[in-house]
């Protein structure tokens, strides 16, 4: 409820749709937001749902650059549009993510008008086609997904006066989302060949539930899921297989995870994937048992590692490749923070012992080696947080 006041009082301050907030309670929330993520994700009993978190809060990304309602913003977007469908339905989190006001003021359709609605035609000005683009070509098709510009475009149409309420909105909460039917292009539309009749908000919301369902998304889904999992290159046989479940299944998350856990492939690949760095850092909290007591050391280190937290570049979020992580000068700055983590906790730790923890069996005989022969317990937590066993997943 504190996080919620925050986020109106946030609304009801500004101007027009640009935030005006002051900038200490902006990073208050942000902090607050950051601490309770970080905390869950190290304290999980089962690792693969905060996993799930991470992959789908970097396919559906925001920017908390973008500017102070997006900060404000982005672990609420998380926690309302992303947690609670990573086990769900993919129809229902898309519908949550496009209508969350975190997605709709990044991707700017607040701006975008019919341009023969009342509003395009009072204010002479149309379509903002962000949002609609990246739908077809980030969430849910894909690049090559048999859309066309045109595609796009009626997209854009459907989904005017798709906005959030400001601070003078009398019949709904500041920060809540709205439908603007003055702002709507009135009239059908045709989108993917099938003619979406003019019903206000339900036309969208059709809309989204069809592409949800469409093949190239299931392959798309499937696709970036096996990736993150597996291997750069998935292999064709798990990603034809998970796409079958999405589709039999409509779209049910939890059938398409449990598929690729059951899977051989997910256990045979070779380790090769590079943990990227918001995985490092939680994976380094869980060996070494350190609840995060408040953001500030792993947000830090994230903005060091090149993956400031809730802030990708772009919307296309963060690559999720060993190309972008296993950097030389990437690898030279984990080295840096797994000796400054080494010598504040190496004396109280048998770094042997945690090598258990982390491989067991699968360690090999050169990292058990290195281990053993550091000359200092803060040493050889370094080495060990360093070794291949531990960055790789």
């Amino acid at each position: 409820e504190r996080l919620v006041a925050f986020r109106h009082a946030a609304i009801g301050q500004h101007r027009a749709l640009q935030p005006q907030q002051p900038p200490n309670v902006v990073q208050k929330t942000f902090r607050a937001e950051a601490l309770a993520r970080l905390q869950r994700a190290v304290l999980a009993d089962c690792g693969v749902t905060e996993r799930l978190v991470a992959f789908w809060s970097n396919h559906f990304c925001i920017s908390a650059g973008k500017g102070e309602l997006a900060r404000m913003w982005a672990g609420a977007f998380e926690r309302e549009a992303i947690r609670p469908h990573v086990l769900g339905r993919f129809a229902d989190m898309l519908k949550a993510v496009e209508q969350h006001p975190a997605m709709l003021f990044f991707l700017d359709n607040q701006e975008s008008l019919g341009p023969e609605s009342r509003a395009g035609q009072n204010r002479k000005r149309g379509l903002n086609e962000n949002l609609a683009r990246e739908i077809m070509e980030l969430h849910t098709l894909g690049v090559g997904g048999g859309y066309t510009q045109e595609d796009v475009t009626s997209l854009a149409r459907i989904i005017t006066g798709w906005s959030f309420a400001g601070r003078n909105r009398r019949n709904a909460a500041p920060g809540s989302f709205v439908f603007n039917a003055n702002a709507h292009q009135p009239g059908p539309q045709t989108l993917l060949g099938k003619v979406y009749p003019d019903d206000g908000l339900a036309q969208g919301e059709a809309a989204l539930a069809d592409i949800a369902r469409h093949p190239s998304t299931a392959k798309f889904i499937a696709t970036k899921l096996a990736r993150h999992f597996v291997a750069d290159d998935p292999p064709p046989a798990l990603v034809a297989r998970l796409d079958a479940v999405f589709k039999t299944h409509d779209g049910d998350l939890r059938a398409v995870t449990s598929a690729l856990i059951d899977a051989d492939e997910a256990w045979s690949a070779p380790l090769t994937k590079i943990r990227s760095p918001y995985e490092f850092l939680i994976a380094g909290g869980r060996l070494l048992s350190r609840v995060p007591e408040e953001p500030g050391f792993y947000l830090n280190a994230l903005n060091t590692l090149g993956q400031p937290l809730w802030a990708p570049a772009g919307p296309n979020g963060f690559a999720d490749t060993n190309a972008m992580w296993a950097a030389p000068e990437g690898m030279k700055l984990r080295l840096d923070l797994s000796a400054q983590l080494a010598s504040r906790l190496g004396n109280n730790l048998d770094p042997r012992d945690m090598l258990e923890l982390v491989a067991g069996d699968a360690a090999s005989a050169d990292t058990r080696r290195t281990i053993e022969r550091a000359e200092q317990r803060q040493q050889a937590l370094a080495l060990l947080l360093m070794s291949p066993e531990f960055q790789r997943r």
